[in-house]
């Protein structure tokens, strides 16, 4: 069988863009999802065909101790995608306790539980891949998006640090940045303000899901051997 990979929130578009990628190219999956069982299912038939070992595992990673039904989920792992998060637009002034303490669940200490766990998993190989889905907003930070920009932000200085301490393990941690992807996250713009975001990048278009799975299986890949604690921005040359 394939190299097993866990990919977190699988059920989201980029997420399942990047489970359907990595299955064609014969990798075995843990599927994380939360409540979406239709979204699963879908997913689980559609990748059926290529014949690896698909592992759904339901869990709620905005809760502290959501992680551990993850992790007691994994057997044999080489390596973990955590795709999972949400947006949260408004002014900070209007920002919940609640939904601060979800945004840092989900985003950071999640991925800090489950990749701890996990870890032991990969030492024992001597080899290992993570890949954290951030977002251009963790690098530049946007207004109405002040709590999402800051964990997106946690998570890169996560992937440096983790980077330098398991190198020598043989485990690689990088991290893709995304800019505008046409997906359901942009929800909340109408169609004028996404042409209006298009213009902005010098591309003169929104990226696609499928788009930013091609920088995590580079990042999978031996293709990416030498590269750690790095991030990758498919974002049209909308920061560079």
């Amino acid at each position: 069988m394939g190299k097993h990979i866990l990919i977190t929130g699988a059920t989201g578009e980029i997420g399942t863009a990047i489970a359907k990628l990595l299955a064609s190219k014969g990798y075995s999956l843990y599927l994380h999802y939360n409540q979406n069982e239709e979204a699963i299912r879908k997913l689980l038939g559609e990748i059926a065909p290529f014949g690896q070992d698909y592992i759904a595992i339901k869990a709620d990673l905005s809760k502290r101790d959501g992680y551990k039904q993850v992790i007691n989920s994994i057997f044999s792992l080489d390596g973990i995608v955590y795709a999972s998060g949400v947006s949260v637009y408004g002014m900070l002034a209007d920002t919940t306790d609640e939904i601060m303490d979800q945004l840092w669940n989900l985003h950071v200490a999640s991925l800090i539980s489950v990749t701890r766990e996990l870890l032991p998993k990969m030492t024992q190989k001597q080899a290992g891949n993570i890949v954290a889905i951030s977002s251009i907003w963790g690098q530049i930070g946007a207004s109405m998006e002040v709590a999402y920009s800051t964990v997106k932000g946690a998570q890169l200085s996560f992937v440096k640090a983790l980077s330098k301490e398991v190198a020598r393990n043989g485990i690689r941690v990088n991290a893709v940045a995304p800019g505008a992807i046409d997906t359901k996250m942009l929800g909340m713009f109408t169609a004028e303000e996404k042409e209006w975001m298009a213009e902005e990048i010098p591309m003169g278009r929104l990226g696609k899901a499928e788009e930013v799975a091609q920088s995590v299986l580079f990042l999978l890949s031996g293709d990416s051997s030498y590269l750690t604690g790095q991030v990758l921005s498919p974002n049209g040359g909308w920061h560079v």
